[in-house]
């Protein structure tokens, strides 16, 4: 196997979160991964997994940790003004987003995509927002802000499934289940997704749309491997439910 990154090698904050993070999922979850060798060892990425279950970031957290990267994730813009938070996100290189979609927003999408190309680092975003409204927790709708990130730094866009978690953690459930421990939680990862015919395309809304089609398609069948399963043929999307799409984390 390829050694660590450096990120990882090299004595940081992280090394304390993992102390604390990695034997709470360790003893919580029992991880199998599916395609380990396609996260890249150096070098940026935008990470794209699938979101269902409000522990979901700790098991990508650990799951990116063990394959040699420091996870770094979408953070709410409003949570970097908060007292010691926000000191802790910058701190660890977490990326705030923008809610809006207006040109400064663009604007900052750019300069946070130059950033992670510069210093090689990669992110992780959750492309649905937020949790899943579909009732079978398969990927709903997406949001843009994953492939906008990659599109305007011409970043390798990486799906990533994994299915379990809400074993530990169901959707909206309130507190874990701690027994049995060492649940099975299967993550699979997948090739980048190809929007080379996109290039140079990023602020064409259809270019965008396509884009975001390709991601959530190469997510869902992820997760149909894992799940033995087939996903719905229509996604499905909240506002034809009359659901509100609350803690979204991208436009």
């Amino acid at each position: 196997m390829p050694p660590a990154s450096p990120e990882k090698t090299r004595p940081s904050l992280f090394w304390a979160l993992a102390v604390v993070v990695v034997p709470i999922v360790s003893y919580l979850s029992k991880t199998r991964f599916i395609g380990r060798e396609k996260l890249p060892r150096t070098g940026s990425f935008v990470l794209a997994p699938n979101h269902y279950s409000e522990f979901d970031p700790l098991i990508v957290a650990a799951a990116v940790w063990r394959l040699g990267r420091a996870p770094r994730f979408m953070a709410k813009e409003s949570l970097f003004r908060v007292p010691v938070v926000g000191a802790a996100l910058r701190a660890t290189g977490m990326i705030p987003v923008a809610r809006s979609s207006s040109r400064a927003a663009s604007a900052q999408t750019i300069e946070q995509s130059r950033q992670l190309v510069d210093a090689g680092r990669g992110v992780i975003v959750y492309p649905e927002g937020t949790l899943t409204r579909d009732p079978d927790l398969w990927p709903m709708r997406g949001k843009s802000g994953a492939v906008r990130l990659a599109m305007a730094g011409d970043i390798p866009l990486i799906p990533m499934a994994q299915w379990g978690t809400q074993k530990i953690m169901g959707r909206y459930q309130k507190g874990l289940s701690l027994w049995p421990p060492r649940k099975p939680i299967d993550i699979i990862i997948g090739d980048p997704v190809d929007l080379s015919d996109l290039k140079g395309r990023q602020n064409e809304p259809a270019a965008i749309t396509e884009a975001t089609e390709r991601l959530m398609a190469a997510i869902t069948a992820l997760l149909e491997q894992v799940r033995h399963e087939k996903a719905p043929a229509q996604r499905w999307n909240p506002a034809d439910h009359g659901q509100k799409e609350t803690g979204r984390l991208d436009s």
